[in-house]
């Protein structure tokens, strides 16, 4: 029976593994129905008599986006929602586009490793382990850089001309949640006494934190 244990461990843990993985496609596609009231993971899927190759495709990234905000980048998404084709085949692209000197801000991506290839310019990029190492480097036109997946990144123009870079996922909706809007522009907002006790910082701090990220009215 000890000799068995070993064994059930490790089928068991094949098992939990092939359970926790994306199903394999059961049709050649499953364009989103972006229209439905149906919940699902994911998007429900159009009738195959209903799409056409505009589901497939997509321009948005074609032309540098306005960078003229508080960052200095603006992100353009390529994903499930833009192109209703991916759905299922857990792909996606962003064009990012840095103003001068403009910043990616601190983000994660929860549901996907980033692959990140410099179009133009140059950039400083890094991202931090759960052992708050940070892993960083400057990468010019041309180069990659890899953020792995849910660890938090950034990317940052270090030069005096616009930049660009496209990035691709391993899902078709990767999600995004930037810390500093996620703690202090969340609704309904983080208790102040939770994001003192956490940045050790005052009230009145905290306040004036998020008075820069309230919504333009």
């Amino acid at each position: 029976m000890a000799a068995l244990v070993p064994l059930f461990v490790t089928t068991f843990a094949l098992l939990l593994a092939a359970a926790a993985a994306d199903p394999d496609l059961l049709q050649d596609v499953c364009v989103a129905d972006l229209n439905s009231g149906i919940k699902v993971n994911g998007f429900t899927c159009k009738s195959v008599a209903n799409i056409s190759a505009e589901d497939f495709s997509f321009d948005g990234l074609a032309k540098p986006g306005l960078t003229n905000n508080t960052f200095g980048s603006l992100v353009t998404a390529a994903n499930v929602q833009k192109i209703p084709g991916l759905n299922t085949l857990g792909v996606s692209l962003s064009r990012i586009d840095y103003a001068p000197g403009g910043l990616n801000p601190p983000h994660t991506h929860p549901r996907a490793t980033e692959i990140a290839f410099v179009l133009e310019g140059e950039l400083d990029v890094g991202f931090i382990t759960t052992a708050n190492v940070l892993i960083s480097k400057s990468i010019k036109k041309g180069e990659i850089f890899v953020f792995p997946r849910g660890l938090v990144h950034f990317q940052k123009n270090n030069g005096k001309v616009p930049a660009a870079a496209i990035v691709a996922f391993n899902s078709q909706l990767p999600g995004t949640q930037t810390i500093a809007t996620t703690l202090f522009a969340a609704t309904p907002p983080v208790p102040d006494n939770v994001l003192t006790k956490a940045f050790q910082v005052g009230t009145k701090e905290v306040e004036k934190i998020k008075s820069r990220f309230a919504p333009k009215k």
